[in-house]
């Protein structure tokens, strides 16, 4: 199956649209059901050997909730850890921060564009994603990539794993209670999911980074770039 990557609706709603909030609990559940957080959080502690890192910066953070679980799953590990949530829109309350301090991080938002992203001084730490990187075209996406890899120690990101299961998953939401902006969202990332080593193809520095990019969990595909220290 060719990779496809068309607009998701939810990215042309208001923030504050009643469909678009409905959406993102839906994602909420979806994202739970997968268990992303978990599959995320196994891979940094696979991957990030020693004390905790500075920085932890999660692309496309939305809303904060995904952030919020991987939190919660590393800070027994990881105290005082300074958490960025970057993303276009400006969609976490200031009851989803209290909740990172809680944890005993430090959360700051960052809200741009992000091809704009400014590099941060010190340590690059980690940068992850979770169903971000599907929303670019292939030449932007080693661009973003590109940008990565000049900022990070390690990245890891989750995406959808394009195939059957992806698809069959995705004909079944109205069986969970989700909407036409889920349903139709769904379906559109599936088909701009990825699969075999796409990712790591268009990684910019193969010499100097540990690339792994494989199938996992129902239906997602993670793939992990680790700098060689």
């Amino acid at each position: 199956m060719k990779r496809i990557v068309q607009p998701e609706i939810l990215d042309t709603l208001p923030p504050d649209a009643p469909r678009a909030i409905r959406s993102r609990q839906d994602l909420h559940r979806i994202n739970f059901m997968m268990r992303n957080h978990v599959i995320m959080a196994r891979a940094l502690k696979a991957n990030w050997p020693g004390s905790a890192p500075a920085r932890l910066t999660e692309l496309g953070a939305g809303d904060g909730f995904f952030f919020r679980r991987l939190v919660r799953q590393l800070a027994p590990r990881w105290p005082n850890v300074s958490a960025t949530l970057l993303d276009l829109q400006k969609n976490v309350s200031p009851a989803t921060l209290a909740d990172f301090v809680a944890l005993g991080w430090r959360p700051e938002t960052l809200v741009t564009d992000v091809f704009d992203w400014p590099p941060a001084t010190g340590s690059g730490g980690i940068v992850v994603a979770n169903l971000f990187l599907h929303h670019f075209e292939d030449a932007r996406l080693a661009e973003l990539l590109r940008l990565i890899s000049q900022r990070a120690e390690l990245f890891v990101a989750v995406e959808p794993r394009r195939g059957v299961a992806g698809q069959f998953l995705a004909r079944w939401l109205w069986a969970f209670g989700c909407n036409d902006v889920t349903r139709h969202d769904a379906a559109v990332s599936v088909r701009a999911g990825f699969c075999d080593n796409e990712l790591g193809a268009l990684w910019p520095d193969k010499k100097n980074w540990e690339l792994s990019e494989h199938r996992t969990g129902l239906c997602s595909h993670i793939f992990i770039a680790r700098k060689i220290r």
